[in-house]
């Protein structure tokens, strides 16, 4: 597996992960491209080598006319869906950091996410940024971004609000859920679109994991300090192991004694919809011999405040426990092989030696359904194809929550639920059994730049 790995051990910025990427091998021409596209008159995206406490470090600029207006999401929601030379996943990927800000704006300003108007995240070099950002990862090719914990930096900085304690009210909104450490630096390390590039690409936070450095890249921040470099590092490599990959997720659990199956099942699906990495309930004994059900719900940590809304909304619940939870996972590629009826799509898991198969319910019964076929013979048929080495393997899809809802209509409705143990498909089938015989032939603030 490749990997990306932040060290913040000055913060984070939009202006800094830009340029650590292009120092860690991303074209900038191609970054400028993406820029220009959006059809912002006037803009350049510029990089050179600067030095940073005796260190040498990329710094980026983003030369602009002067603008004054504030920007809706709407607005920008615009400029990213008609930029040309954006494809579909980088397009998603934007908007959902932008999704991320307009979210927490509008939960510390108390107010919706249509009627959030930008200021510092819609300046023009904060949108520069993002982008950016959003292509260079795509471009850099890893398969997972972890990064380090996060500095905040101390003291007070002036935004459009007035002056407000570091981290800024939006900032640490973006940060729920993200592992902070302390460094004694009496700036704003880490600002509003730092944070939301943090939200939207890295899948965990800890220290450097395992792996074989193939390149580092160094992005300056503009302030220069005397006792330590202001640069993000951006480690990329291969895990030396490839068998198996790690991970942090959070557990979420409520005991429920009064209410009905159906809420239970619908609540299930809210939440799975929401983004919940798996739901499931298991029947219990509570207090006075009454019957009840454990709802547990699975997630990535900075998912917990939307998941447990949806808990308290539709359960009534009294309270949800919560605890983090360390998983070891086979490695997952996505696949596709041929059966008599077409081809079905599945994902190979790999630890170590061992290696299982698994079809996906949805491309099987749709074959079951469209030949008149029993869904137990597809997925026979798909375990036998891929016992002969009939795999073609696919890109793997993205599973991020869409947090633009209010902004546009974009959803991802394929979900994985069978993330800590092999399903039930996945083992245990006779593949001796007939494949039955095949059908007949019906021919994706300028605060920045004060880091």
């Amino acid at each position: 597996m490749r990997i990306a790995y932040l060290d913040c051990s000055t913060g984070i910025s939009g202006d800094m992960t830009v340029a650590a990427l292009i120092d860690a091998g991303v074209d900038p021409a191609l970054l400028a491209r993406a820029v220009e596209s959006l059809g912002i008159q006037g803009v350049r995206l510029l990089h050179k080598t600067v030095m940073r406490c005796a260190f040498r470090a990329v710094h980026i600029t983003v030369e602009h006319p002067e603008q004054h207006a504030h920007r809706h999401l709407s607005d920008i929601v615009g400029l990213i869906e008609n930029a040309t030379a954006l494809t579909p996943r980088q397009k998603e990927k934007a908007l959902q950091i932008f999704g991320h800000v307009a979210a927490a704006e509008a939960k510390v300003h108390g107010t919706t996410v249509d009627k959030i108007h930008f200021h510092e995240v819609g300046a023009v070099d904060s949108i520069v940024d993002i982008v950016a950002a959003t292509v260079g990862f795509d471009l850099l090719g890893v398969d997972q971004v972890v990064s380090s914990p996060v500095p905040t930096g101390r003291g007070q900085v002036r935004i459009a609000h007035g002056v407000c304690a570091v981290p800024t009210p939006g900032t640490a909104e973006l940060l729920v859920g993200v592992p902070l450490v302390d460094v004694p630096v009496n700036f704003e390390l880490t600002t509003p679109t730092g944070a939301a590039i943090l939200k939207t690409f890295v899948s965990r936070f800890g220290p450097l994991p395992a792996l074989t450095i193939e390149r580092v890249g160094y992005g300056a921040g503009t302030k220069d300090f005397t006792d330590r470099a202001n640069v993000l590092r951006l480690i990329v490599g291969q895990t030396t192991d490839i068998g198996e990959t790690a991970d942090q997720v959070l557990m979420l659990e409520t005991n429920l004694d009064d209410v009905s199956g159906e809420v239970i099942g619908y609540t299930r699906q809210k939440l799975l919809a929401a983004g919940a990495l798996d739901v499931y309930s298991t029947p219990i004994q509570m207090k006075k011999e009454r019957p009840a059900v454990l709802l547990s719900v699975l997630c990535e940590p900075h998912q917990r405040e939307r998941l447990e809304a949806i808990l308290f909304a539709e359960t009534g619940t009294f309270g949800i426990r919560r605890h983090l939870v360390d998983r070891t996972k086979r490695q997952r590629t996505a696949c596709e092989v041929q059966t008599p009826w077409g081809p079905v799509a599945g994902k190979i898991g790999q630890h170590g030696e061992s290696v299982v198969f698994t079809a996906e319910f949805e491309a099987c019964a749709r074959i079951a359904a469209q030949y008149a076929v029993p869904l137990r013979d597809v997925y026979r048929a798909a375990e036998q194809a891929f016992a002969s080495h009939a795999c073609e393997r696919l890109p793997s899809p993205a599973s991020e929550a869409d947090p633009l809802a209010a902004a546009r209509a974009s959803h991802d409705h394929s979900h994985d639920h069978s993330h800590d143990q092999d399903s039930a498909q996945d083992q245990g089938h006779d593949h001796a059994h007939d494949v039955p015989p095949p059908p007949p032939h019906d021919h994706g603030h300028d605060h920045d730049h004060h880091h």
